[in-house]
């Protein structure tokens, strides 16, 4: 009995050890397929309320942090960030550089760019583990900022995908970003007088919430403190450290300008004071392309440069796990875009609804010329494969499905099983955008059948049209492998 019992507990400190060494065990056997390793460690309980110190290592096989070494470490900050993200198991985490000073420390992890402040997001809801990236690389692609910056224009985050572990202990599969941020977007910083006062000149607002009327731009509640880093479900996102009346105004005076204007000729007139024309029009394709349901104004950053030149906003997408199919709790969404999903919403409810400067003209334009090439079913579908070849070859999909299956969603033991639901979804919502825009020769486009089988028939409006075997469809005109089909 005594034998069985020094056993059991030798294989209790054996398991725990190996428990303890999951980075070191992997890190070991990376090879040209592997994920970058990241591990964060630390002797603190990490919070959501404030920052713990802590070590960041990393195992990039590819040495794009460091030339010369496929390892390096920091000094960092951890906490967890999120919202409703913040109640799921698999948590979401803010990483800041420091120094051994504690100062904060620009680095370019994996090249991205020089930057003290980083996430690692959990992706707990979406069932493929790479929406919100997806979307952000060919938002990327659609989008630039309409002035120069220090990173090529760019308007949304850069990213990868990591395997991360806690103390050495596996937590999953994660996207390592930056962040929408006034160094990204290239924002004027606020300049602090030598009275104290406070001139601001960048500012950054990010919408929470779709409580109210602020977020639909359509009024917002005056006795509100203006002291306060969240007003009226918007976040302050810069300058964070000065909220006051004179850093709420600019957004008090967009909203005014958008709920207030309803002549056609003094909206006309100025509302290029506030918007961007074409900023705005990539992001209403955008968003019906990808149908991401969860945002303008909630989910969405407007920044202004320098209200000293100008209080012209820039729109910028936020967290789009809503997308591809999905519903923000991760359950399908069978459903296509909606055109009119922004028709009460304002600038759109004049310049779409009432095709104002040749809004809706445009916006078939874009379509013209993207659905061929960035929009084009190849285009989504060979993203979509990219990273999940990523995941499988690394084997970072199967230690993800062991450690996270059910948690809160359900995920499948084969990624590419997942992604077949959201590429038949994708080739029926661009159908349903071709055949509503009318701007794409969509029936000479070869859009392969992702179910792989025969006589697989869409109608015009992008809807599938399920036959039972032998079953001859109504008289009509159909797609089948992208042409136009009679019956």
């Amino acid at each position: 009995m005594r034998r069985y019992i020094i056993i059991a507990f030798l294989t209790f400190i054996v398991s725990s050890v190996m428990a303890q060494d999951d980075y070191h065990f992997l890190k070991e056997r990376m090879n040209g397929s592997s994920l970058p390793l990241i591990n964060l460690r630390t002797d603190s309980a990490i919070n959501k309320n404030g920052f713990v110190d802590g070590m960041i290592e990393i195992a990039d096989y590819q040495c794009r942090t460091d030339y010369f070494s496929d390892s390096v470490s920091f000094f960092c900050k951890i906490k967890y960030r999120g919202t409703s993200s913040y109640n799921y198991v698999k948590k979401s985490f803010s990483v800041k550089l420091v120094d051994q000073n504690g100062k904060d420390l620009d680095v370019s992890l994996f090249g991205i760019r020089e930057e003290n402040s980083w996430i690692l997001d959990a992706m707990a809801v979406d069932r493929i583990r790479m929406r919100n990236r997806i979307c952000f690389d060919v938002w990327n692609d659609l989008d630039a900022t309409p002035y120069a910056t220090k990173f090529s224009n760019r308007n949304g985050t850069s990213g990868l995908f990591v395997e991360l572990f806690i103390n050495g202990v596996y937590e999953g599969l994660y996207c390592f970003s930056d962040k929408v941020d006034r160094k990204l977007l290239g924002l004027k910083k606020a300049q602090v007088e030598t009275n104290g006062d406070v001139s601001v000149k960048g500012v950054m607002y990010k919408g929470i919430s779709w409580n109210g009327y602020s977020t639909y731009l359509l009024g917002y509640d005056e006795t509100f403190p203006v002291d306060s880093v969240v007003w009226n479900e918007w976040e302050l996102e810069y300058p964070s450290d000065y909220p006051s009346a004179s850093t709420w105004q600019p957004l008090m005076d967009l909203i005014d300008f958008c709920s207030q204007t309803n002549d056609n000729t003094a909206f006309l007139q100025r509302y290029q004071d506030y918007f961007y024309f074409d900023n705005l029009v990539n992001y209403y394709v955008f968003t019906q392309a990808m149908n991401v349901g969860d945002n303008f104004c909630k989910n969405t950053f407007l920044s202004t440069v320098d209200l000293s030149v100008s209080h012209r906003y820039l729109v910028t997408p936020w967290d789009m796990d809503m997308s591809l199919g999905s519903y923000w709790d991760g359950g399908y969404r069978t459903s296509m875009c909606k055109f009119n999903r922004y028709d009460e919403t304002p600038p759109f409810d004049k310049l779409y609804v009432r095709n104002l400067d040749g809004f809706r003209d445009r916006i078939a334009d874009k379509w013209a010329d993207c659905c061929l090439t960035l929009f084009s079913p190849d285009s989504i579908i060979s993203r979509l494969d990219h990273y999940a070849e990523q995941f499988v070859a690394s084997g970072a999909w199967e230690r993800e499905y062991n450690r996270w299956n059910g948690s809160p969603v359900a995920l499948k033991e084969s990624v590419f099983e997942e992604l077949e639901f959201v590429k038949d979804w994708y080739i029926r919502n661009y159908n349903w955008i071709c055949s509503n825009l009318g701007a794409a020769p969509y029936a000479d486009v070869f859009v392969p059948d992702v179910r792989a089988k025969a006589s697989v028939l869409y109608m015009l409006d992008g809807r599938r049209l399920d036959l039972k075997e032998g079953e001859i469809p109504p008289k009509g005109i159909y797609i089948r492998d992208g042409k136009k089909v009679v019956y």
